[in-house]
């Protein structure tokens, strides 16, 4: 999926939780989750808006569920770091508000919001720890890996050792992290499919 077109992140891979912290801290737009596989660099940036933290309903999260296979069948056939043209706009809007989004945007700031929130949760725990937390315990994990090639290594904790540096900003709202965590697998399952 074009990198202008979701930056739907999650914690699951090192260069995802990367994205996270990227996106929440310099308000940079980047791959979608199933993209999560390519370093973080391989992304194409696009200026955007700091990340507007809304508190998350239950309504928002199913539409997000409900939408999601719509989004990928549209935006799967474009081609890699393009900006959509004025007809997949529009697609991508008619599928928001079919799923109770007043627009695309609207669809992209609720997928952010869980982003940032998904980006503390510990996968092997399914809690909330926060996203410093998260990469700390993927950098002990990189540095324990045997079987990584070391070019692989050095990539992964620079990656991680950089994204500590410019943390992503605190969930402002408190509630995001119960709902969040309520809605954790099928999160997970719909907007990433590297779970490790």
């Amino acid at each position: 999926m074009p990198a202008l077109l979701r930056p739907a992140l999650t914690a699951f891979g090192v260069a995802c939780l990367v994205s996270v912290t990227a996106l929440a801290s310099s308000g940079t737009a980047l791959a979608q989750a199933k993209q999560q596989g390519a370093p973080a660099q391989q992304a194409a940036p696009a200026q955007a808006p700091a990340l507007k933290q809304i508190a998350l309903t239950d309504k928002q999260l199913d539409g997000v569920l409900a939408a999601q296979k719509d989004m990928d069948a549209i935006t799967e056939k474009l081609p890699e770091n393009t900006a959509p043209d004025a007809k997949v706009i529009a697609q991508l809007d008619a599928v928001a508000k079919k799923h109770g989004f007043a627009s695309y945007d609207d669809y992209n700031n609720v997928v952010d919001n869980i982003s940032l929130v998904l980006g503390g949760f510990d996968p092997a725990t399914k809690k909330y720890v926060g996203a410093e937390a998260v990469l700390k315990a993927q950098i002990a994990q990189v540095e324990a890996d045997k079987k990584m090639p070391a070019k692989d290594k050095k990539e992964a904790l620079d990656e991680l050792n950089q994204a500590l540096k410019t943390p992503a900003p605190a969930v402002e709202n408190k509630a995001n992290i119960d709902l969040v965590g309520k809605y954790y697998d099928k999160l997970v399952a719909a907007l990433g499919d590297d779970q490790n």
